[in-house]
């Protein structure tokens, strides 16, 4: 049987692949997960019309992004902590810590596209990396300061 491919399937083909399988798997598998069509002219147009509406979705995200990495290239927050001697924080500094501090200047990034490698547990000044798009990454500066009493 004859289907074109919505997604990349790994071992079968990539998206708008015309693969031929085994009826029982389109059937079970690829139609029933909406991760194929079966082959005939209407879906081929079907599916060229998706890959166009995909095609700008994506290019309305990415120009989205870029707008936002611009302006999050500017911004520098602070984050005053506990700290002992050696300028060693009593605790850390995490990803879900730098999401809040960029909501409180009006930003709202969710924690998992910033990429820090692992938690801040020193004073000084980072480049936070945020991955906005595929191929859009914007960077934050963090001043972790000691908290004064």
């Amino acid at each position: 049987m004859k289907v074109i491919l919505l997604e990349n399937i790994e071992k079968l083909g990539k998206e708008g692949d015309v693969v031929d399988v085994a009826p029982g798997y389109a059937r079970n598998y690829l139609l029933l997960k909406n991760k194929a069509f079966v082959s005939t002219t209407e879906n081929m147009k079907k599916f060229e019309q998706i890959k166009k509406k995909r095609a700008t979705e994506y290019q309305k995200s990415r120009a989205e992004a870029e707008n936002l990495a611009e302006k999050l290239n500017t911004v520098s927050v602070t984050v005053a902590v506990k700290a002992g001697e050696n300028e060693k924080l009593y605790g850390s500094v995490t990803s879900s810590d730098i999401a809040k501090l960029l909501a409180k200047e009006g930003y709202e990034i969710d924690k998992k596209k910033i990429n820090i490698e692992e938690p801040i547990k020193s004073l000084g000044v980072y480049t936070i990396p945020i991955k906005l798009h595929t191929e859009v990454k914007a960077n934050v500066k963090l001043w972790v300061v000691s908290e004064t009493v």
